[in-house]
């Protein structure tokens, strides 16, 4: 990656976090702190806005835009591929937006490159066999989640466990992760006093409320997923395994 690439990146990982440290940069890229450090101070220079907050990183002022970026012909066959993946474990309103963004590009493509990019397209095939076809998502939920978790905003759902036990939960959503072929809402449960991982596709109804979250010091997804871990490690009869 030339230098120009490097630095773009860097002001697009900023802007796609709150606050990243140089270390964290650093690993990402492949490069020494020196040679971020060295970064960070160009772009500065440029005249994109970076801050840097004590003990806690560097970040890009919220209200910087980068122009529109044109993608190459590679770049965009890689979204095009990814397409059959989106249809097949995303839910519905993910899928809207996948099919919206890739017209957007489609829109500011020449005449070859979308023709290449529909090519690529037609020949990603995608195919659920009819077993699995229960699995797929089919809720309208994913978006309103993403939303809810990066507002901070509790959401109220009403859930039917595995035993068809349904109940009605406050739930302070921290992230969402797909594994077994299904993706799971984590977050802190008031009705159980604690984390819970809920099947996003046994949530039957789902409002995102106004109320911002009551609990302060949440863990991060991460370490939830580590937890968990340790927990099926030490007990491999764990309703996970």
């Amino acid at each position: 990656m030339n230098r120009i690439d490097r630095l773009m990146g860097i002001i697009t990982l900023l802007q796609t976090r709150k606050q990243l440290t140089a270390a964290q940069i650093a690993v990402h890229f492949g490069i020494s702190q020196r040679t971020v450090f060295r970064d960070l101070r160009a772009i500065g220079e440029i005249g994109v806005p970076v801050y840097f907050e004590p003990e806690k990183g560097y970040s890009v002022d919220s209200g910087f835009f980068l122009p529109p970026v044109s993608l190459t012909v590679e770049e965009a066959g890689a979204l095009s591929l990814a397409e059959p993946l989106v249809l097949r474990f995303a839910d519905k309103s993910i899928q809207r937006h996948y099919a919206s963004a890739l017209a957007k590009i489609k829109a500011v493509l020449g005449r070859l490159q979308r023709e290449n990019m529909e090519l690529a397209q037609a020949q990603a095939a995608h195919f659920v066999p009819d077993q699995y076809a229960h699995l797929m998502p089919s809720t309208d939920y994913l978006t309103p989640l993403q939303n809810a978790i990066a507002q901070k905003k509790i959401v109220r759902l009403e859930y039917l466990n595995v035993q068809e036990e349904h109940s009605v939960r406050e739930v302070e959503p921290i992230g969402l992760t797909f594994y077994s072929l299904n993706w799971h809402l984590v977050g802190w449960c008031h009705l159980r006093h604690g984390y819970r991982d809920f099947r996003v596709s046994r949530i039957q109804k789902m409002t995102v409320t106004l109320q911002d979250f009551r609990k302060t010091d949440h863990l991060s997804l991460e370490e939830y997923m580590q937890n968990l871990q340790a927990e099926i490690l030490k007990n491999p009869e764990h309703p996970l395994t």
